[in-house]
């Protein structure tokens, strides 16, 4: 007796077992986080003002001052996980600021983080001789995404015809 399996009665238990597979969000997204990105933003800050926000991206610099810590983000747009999908296109630049001192090492150049935070302003700078408007984004919580983080999730699965050597 042979039993045959349906693909449209198997398709849902494929998707609802990868969907399983991806981490929750890491922050809750509070009420009046806006959906804007930090492009969107910079063009006309003023519609924004004092809007929660949850962004990521790459660090870029981080600069310590007297009273607190700014951390220049370039930003990606967020998987379902809060993680930013660093394979796409750049959202914009903004200015992550975080109370107090931050040790520069622990966000080294081109670390992935995700902040989430309220509009506080823009400051007028430059990227390169550009001028540009960088949104200021008042951290109350931030997450600097290690490797295996950024993994987890994303299914190692790889299709193919032929031989293969992988050195890991």
């Amino acid at each position: 007796m042979r039993i045959a399996i349906r693909l449209p009665v198997f398709a849902p238990l494929v998707a609802l077992l990868l969907a399983a597979c991806a981490p929750a969000p890491i922050y809750q997204t509070p009420p009046g986080t806006v959906a804007a990105t930090p492009m969107q933003v910079a063009q006309t800050p003023e519609r924004y003002a004092r809007a929660n926000v949850i962004w990521g991206g790459t660090v870029v610099s981080v600069k310590n001052l007297t009273n607190d810590t700014e951390i220049e983000v370039l930003a990606f747009p967020l998987d379902s996980s809060q993680r930013p999908r660093l394979k796409g296109n750049a959202a914009g630049r903004f200015i992550a600021v975080l109370p107090g001192y931050v040790e520069s090492l622990n966000y080294p150049q081109g670390s992935p983080i995700t902040v989430s935070g309220t509009l506080n302003g823009s400051r007028a700078g430059t990227v390169g001789q550009a001028p540009y408007v960088f949104p200021l984004v008042k951290v109350t919580q931030s997450h600097r995404w290690t490797a295996d983080e950024m993994q987890r999730g994303h299914p190692n699965i790889h299709f193919g015809v032929g031989m293969g050597v992988g050195i890991r």
